[in-house]
């Protein structure tokens, strides 16, 4: 049920990701396509129809991936940072944002290179949602900050032993 995104999800990831603006950022197909070329993990949950997907890169790229991965690079050596997650309107409540969380920490551990899993939920825009989701899964706060202007993100971190 869960697999690497393939070139033939990206109309669906482009579609799923802009249509949850502002809890996730807007982003370009070539935006994309970059961030996929970096990723550490590229996922989607379900075939046809695309139910949901997530993104996450490793500590240590240098390319400019934004304010959020920057804190975190400025004060730990060694994460992975959930960059964007969405599941589609039709799918949620179904568990399927834990069952792709649950594979990324599967694949950290297996990957045996940090215990150490982060990521941001806005503050303004509130999403309480997510900050619920993100509680209950094990996230804490660790901090927050103005992503942009109007835009409060709390960053969060997961220690996964």
């Amino acid at each position: 049920m869960i697999r690497e995104i393939h070139t033939a999800d990206l109309d669906d990831v482009m579609r799923m990701n802009n249509d949850n603006v502002p809890a996730v950022s807007f982003i370009e197909r070539d935006e994309l396509e970059q961030d996929l070329r970096l990723a550490k993990h590229a996922l989607v949950v379900g075939d046809a129809p695309v139910r949901g997907f997530c993104t996450t890169f490793a500590s240590g790229i240098t390319e400019d991936l934004g304010v959020n991965y920057a804190w975190f690079t400025a004060r730990y050596p060694h994460f992975v940072y959930l960059d964007r997650v969405v599941i589609d309107t039709a799918f949620r409540s179904q568990g399927l944002g834990e069952l792709l969380y649950g594979e990324v920490e599967r694949r950290i551990r297996t990957e045996a290179v940090t215990d150490l899993f982060v990521c941001e939920v806005n503050l303004q825009p509130r999403n309480d949602g997510s900050l619920r989701f993100h509680a209950r899964l094990g996230f804490e706060q660790v901090g927050e900050q103005e992503s942009k202007p109007g835009l409060i993100v709390a960053t969060l971190a997961k220690r996964l032993r």
